[in-house]
């Protein structure tokens, strides 16, 4: 099992490799106890290899919306797709503990009958699970044409296994409250809605309009990452959703987004994708946090066009020189 190496240059002087990745290699952090493997998320075998009878609080599952699933096969019939999400939905609920939380990005598609949410959700309802949210997350870039109304909203299920935590601040948005209304008389005093409030700000419920969707400009961007999530949406999931110190699982790696939001936040993450080079970048994202304290490289591309190679070297990915003075 491979381990980021530390090898001594000079005195007080070290070199942080990033590690590489192929299929059935798991990489473990040895600051926070994250993981990352290579691992199809599909395979039973390789889900317990990552977990290793560990079982997660939180799983957060940003499958793909049955296109480009690996090399070797990308847009499946809808019934193919079908079977392979439920595979790794079983897989999932096999390793989340007997109170826990699952929530699972889908598309929507509005050019092939809203698919694949609809047979998604008819196939969950089979699961020992409790729907309990239809979120959606509107972003400020989408499709459209002229003969329809522009498609901007993301779809985010939520369901949970047990009797979970649930942390009801966490909703709490940075939006104050303003609008006055819904009169009522306390103690002989008449008051409105604002005065008798306990918060300052709305709730976001479960239509969020306050996130700013991922793009080139922001620092937390993974240039060539497509499907990258918030991480402030991500990180209000790990709030609503978990404590501390808790497991969160995410077979889904992508841009590393997951990890990140679990390492500000002091939880353990367990993720993992079948792609070498998501693997890499998800490793080297939190490797670069740590050391600059930046959640993404903005501008900068770091994946070509085909999504197979990465553009820049593993000092420019680590935010500069491998070489850093411990004293």
């Amino acid at each position: 099992m491979p381990e980021t190496k530390i090898e001594p240059k000079t005195k007080n002087i070290i070199k942080l490799k990033i590690p590489n990745f192929e299929y059935g290699v798991i990489w473990e952090d040895p600051i926070s106890g994250h993981k990352i493997g290579c691992l199809d998320a599909s395979k039973r075998e390789d889900v317990e290899k990552l977990m290793n009878r560990k079982q997660a609080i939180l799983a957060i599952q940003d499958p793909p919306y049955n296109v480009d699933i690996n090399d070797e096969f990308t847009n499946l019939p809808l019934d193919k797709y079908i079977e392979w999400s439920e595979k790794w939905i079983d897989n999932c609920i096999n390793v989340l503990d007997k109170n826990a939380s699952l929530y699972i990005w889908l598309g929507a598609d509005i050019r092939h009958n809203f698919q694949p949410l609809p047979d998604f959700m008819v196939m969950m309802r089979k699961k020992p699970l409790e729907a309990k949210n239809f979120i959606t997350m509107r972003k400020q870039r989408g499709y459209g044409t002229q003969k329809n109304w522009m498609a901007v909203r993301q779809e985010l299920l939520y369901y949970i296994k047990g009797n979970p935590f649930f942390n009801a601040e966490a909703e709490y948005t940075d939006i104050p409250k303003k609008t006055k209304g819904y009169y009522k008389e306390v103690n002989g005093k008449i008051t409105e809605n604002i005065e008798r409030s306990k918060a300052t700000t709305i709730r976001a419920g479960n239509v969020w309009f306050d996130i700013q969707q991922v793009f080139y400009l922001l620092e937390e961007n993974v240039k060539g990452c497509f499907a990258q999530k918030p991480l402030k949406g991500i990180e209000r999931i790990i709030k609503a959703s978990s404590k501390e110190g808790n497991l969160i699982i995410d077979f889904f790696s992508h841009s590393g987004t997951t990890l990140i939001a679990t390492e500000k936040l002091k939880r353990r993450c367990f993720t993992m994708d079948i792609s070498p080079i998501y693997c890499k970048i998800t490793a080297a994202r939190l490797l670069h946090y740590r050391r600059t304290g930046k959640m993404g490289w903005g501008r900068l591309k770091i994946l070509n066009s085909d999504k197979n190679k990465i553009l820049v070297d593993d000092e420019t990915l680590l935010g500069g020189r491998t070489l850093f003075d411990l004293s």
